[in-house]
């Protein structure tokens, strides 16, 4: 008796959500017999699921959600194939696609915000595969690798430039504006909210054009919060003369550094004599992170079995993103917790991001970046 009482309670629940706002997605999906749709929330916290369907021949669906008070974003996916839309009042949005195209080839109807969306999503696309043939090419060895970070980084420039210009300072109060801003790149924002002070300004733009007109939204106070932290993140730090401690400076002239890695052990630069080193200062968090990363690793993997070895200093100012993102790599990780304002940066003279520098196996600084035009050439002749 209890627990029919307890469903006819969820069950009229549930129908007085159903009386209040709602909006509605429909459409068709083309060649989809059999296949199943769901359609889920793109919250702060993860993906939702919210509802699914069983598409017959036709192809033909509909969803009603109860409408958000402010601004949100809702995807609909087939296997792993994904469509982004935004909702932020009660309307109806028209979605229809064919199977195979069914992320790119899409028409939506009833929603400018969503339309803007598919738009920006298909430049984030290209953008994606532009990158993915550069790094190929860097890894057969048909590109040098100041030749691959100036491409890669002309083409992120371009992308960005675009979309500021386009997207969010045209119209920063729009969901538009900030699906924009969370695009990513190789799993990392192309947008950096917590180190690069042109980044930040567009995540204030929005913030402040979304605060205006949904101060009490989760997503408001959130985009607010970043902006705060990438404000003091980026704050002008007062000139001080750097001293070195002269037990830093080892026979060799070479600098030392001594931090923890993931594990909590201090690991000491100079502990490595007998290897050629390739000191690298990276921040994960960028859109060039995981790229350069992905360059390094082709070097260990072809060079560790012969005394080569990585030692990596992030400056991220997010510790959770380094641990994360540094779980699975090989080589030694360790992070400077001043971030851009690292002493150790400074000392190496660091003036652009990544940067690293050779050093031979007796402890002697061979390179740095800038000058080393074929590196894996430079580390070969070293071992």
């Amino acid at each position: 008796m209890k627990k029919i009482i307890l469903v006819a309670l969820v069950a009229l629940a549930l129908g007085s959500c159903n009386n209040g706002p709602q909006f509605n997605v429909n459409g068709e999906v083309a060649d989809a017999d059999g296949k199943m749709l769901y359609l889920e929330a793109s919250g702060l916290e993860g993906i939702i699921p919210l509802d699914s369907v069983k598409l017959s021949s036709k192809g033909s669906f509909s969803f009603k959600q109860a409408r958000p008070e402010s601004p949100e974003f809702y995807r609909l996916r087939i296997e792993d194939k994904v469509i982004n839309f935004s909702v932020d009042s009660t309307e109806t949005i028209a979605i229809n696609a064919p199977y195979t195209e069914f992320a790119t080839a899409y028409i939506v109807e009833g929603s400018e915000n969503s339309r803007k969306i598919k738009e920006l999503s298909l430049k984030q696309a290209r953008l994606q595969q532009d990158v993915n043939e550069l790094l190929n090419a860097a890894r057969a060895n048909k590109i040098r690798n100041d030749v691959f970070e100036d491409s890669l980084s002309a083409l992120v420039n371009d992308y960005k430039n675009d979309v500021k210009i386009n997207y969010i300072f045209a119209e920063p109060n729009t969901a538009a504006a900030y699906f924009a801003l969370f695009q990513k790149l190789n799993d990392y924002l192309i947008f950096d909210p917590l180190n690069n002070k042109d980044d930040i300004k567009c995540f204030a733009a929005v913030a402040t054009s979304l605060n205006n007109t949904y101060p009490h939204a989760v997503r408001s106070k959130n985009l607010y919060n970043i902006v705060i932290k990438g404000m003091k993140n980026t704050r002008t730090p007062v000139k001080k003369t750097i001293e070195i401690p002269k037990e830093k400076i080892v026979e060799t002239g070479l600098i030392d550094i001594s931090l923890r890695d993931l594990k909590g052990n201090i690991r000491k630069l100079t502990d490595l004599k007998g290897k050629v080193v390739l000191l690298d200062f990276s921040v994960y968090q960028t859109q060039t992170g995981a790229p350069h990363n992905l360059m390094l690793r082709d070097l260990y993997n072809k060079y560790a079995s012969q005394g080569f070895e990585i030692y990596q200093v992030s400056l991220d100012a997010d510790e959770h993103f380094w641990k994360t993102s540094a779980d699975n790599l090989p080589w030694i990780c360790v992070r400077d917790g001043n971030g851009v304002y690292s002493t150790n940066a400074a000392v190496y003279n660091v003036r652009q991001l990544p940067a690293y520098f050779l050093i031979n196996r007796k402890n002697e600084l061979s390179g740095r970046g800038e000058d080393i035009k074929d590196l894996d050439s430079a580390i070969k002749e070293l071992l």
